[in-house]
């Protein structure tokens, strides 16, 4: 079945994540969850890549945490299966923020890794 998760392979949310996620998407009216990805860049390969879901796209994989729908398509998928998704909030600095078991490397900005 298309979309349908290997039971080992995940990626969740930290509670902060999934606050801003729910908030931004009742905010806006639209959207039906998080799309997440990689794309080759960086001095280290690869960067995330993060938008607002508007819908389900062929091939992409669909998680569910805490009431939230992730998206991925199925070639990142293996570049951040186990990744937990943060978000928190430095002074006037708000981001989200990755935890990749996969990664083995990243660039002195945090911008990009390799795996």
């Amino acid at each position: 079945m298309p979309g349908t998760v290997p039971s080992e392979m995940a990626i969740s949310l930290t509670e902060s994540a999934a606050h801003r996620i729910q908030s931004f998407l009742a905010a806006g009216g639209h959207g039906i969850g998080l799309r997440l990805g990689v794309r080759k860049t960086g001095c280290s390969g690869f960067a995330y890549v993060v938008n607002y879901a508007e819908a389900q796209q062929p091939g992409d994989m669909v998680f569910e945490d805490r009431g939230v729908k992730v998206y991925v398509d199925s070639a990142s998928l293996p570049l951040i299966d186990g990744t937990v998704v943060d978000f928190v909030k430095q002074g006037l600095n708000e981001a989200f923020r990755f935890r990749n078991p996969n990664v083995k490397g990243e660039c002195g900005c945090g911008e990009s890794f390799s795996v």
